[in-house]
């Protein structure tokens, strides 16, 4: 989507964010409570399920028990990737998405992108009624080329979709070629093992990302607790993406890119200067969600896909140091 330049524009995009807080409100649905700042201890998996990416593709697993779950991500390819885990409404399978919500959305941004946001609400209007029903579950963060990661999440039983929508250079999303593939969540139960988190990071509309800022170099696994949710000005809720940045690159290029309704958001390639080492994708409200990652000596931040996420305290910087 093109970043509005005129105020028929901005008047477009209004009128889809109505119909995008109605299509996903249900994201704001609280699930596993826990108290803020808790100690959460959560399963740890040796048999960690492996996501490979080798183009437009996830290879993986057809179906795993509920539970917690350890999902290791492997990017073996030139761009960046991440995976978001859709829970579809009973009846409704990948094959309705291909037929009834891909082709929409690619339409509509479609329309938007080439400044005629008028005709992608009204496309947008078609989507199916079921798809309020969709509960957006976690996944990892963005995960840059030939790089891996870690995310722990725990699912409940039913029928996911595993989804990229980052763009090709052409504004084509990566769900629309490829990047898309069921996951059965069965009733049974997965076996439990202990974890306890190095790092605890909250995120909420209200006040943005807090984490305590001293965290050290090597292997750190971080918790995400999701104090709220909410959809963003760009039709998705927030998340957590742990970004590593050289120095001189320019964070608002970061804020920009991070905006998929920008018409350079989330398109291959992704700016230099940033390398994206995974995190939590979009969760409902008090969920937590874990991931773990070898840091060096260096920038860091942590960033999340909503616009203008400096003024909302959602792109918050630390230094690992050398010690």
């Amino acid at each position: 989507m093109h970043n509005m330049r005129c105020l028929s524009a901005r008047r477009g995009l209004t009128s889809l964010l109505l119909i995008a807080v109605t299509l996903l409100g249900l994201q704001a649905c609280e699930s596993e409570k826990h108290k803020e700042g808790e100690v959460k201890l959560v399963a740890e998996r040796d048999d960690a399920i492996e996501i490979v990416t080798e183009n437009m593709n996830f290879k993986m697993v057809k179906e795993i028990p509920s539970g917690w779950h350890t999902f290791r991500y492997i990017n073996q390819s030139d761009q960046t990737h991440f995976f978001l885990l859709d829970k579809y409404p009973e009846g409704k399978t990948l094959k309705d998405a291909k037929k009834e919500v891909f082709p929409v959305f690619q339409e509509g941004m479609d329309f938007i992108s080439n400044g005629a946001p008028e005709e992608g609400v009204a496309v947008f209007a078609n989507l199916p009624p079921w798809f309020s029903e969709v509960v957006f579950s976690g996944g990892s963060g963005l995960i840059s080329p030939w790089m891996t990661t870690e995310t722990t999440l725990k699912l409940d039983p039913g029928y996911y979709i595993v989804e990229c929508y980052v763009k090709m250079p052409n504004g084509t999303f990566h769900s629309v070629v490829g990047m898309a593939k069921a996951l059965v969540v069965t009733s049974e139960v997965a076996p439990e093992r202990v974890l306890t988190q190095d790092v605890q990071i909250a995120i909420s509309s209200a006040v943005g990302i807090v984490f305590s800022d001293n965290i050290r170099k090597g292997k750190q696994t971080f918790s995400v607790f999701f104090k709220d949710q909410k959809v963003h000005e760009n039709f998705v809720g927030h998340d957590i993406n742990l970004v590593k940045y050289e120095a001189g690159a320019d964070l608002k290029v970061l804020e920009h890119w991070m905006n998929w309704a920008n018409p350079e958001g989330l398109i291959s390639p992704a700016p230099e200067g940033f390398t994206f080492l995974g995190g939590v994708n979009d969760m409902p409200a008090g969920n937590t969600g874990y991931f773990s990652a070898d840091l060096e000596p260096g920038n860091y931040a942590f960033v999340s896909e909503v616009p203008n996420s400096m003024s909302k305290n959602m792109l918050k910087t630390f230094v690992v140091k050398d010690e």
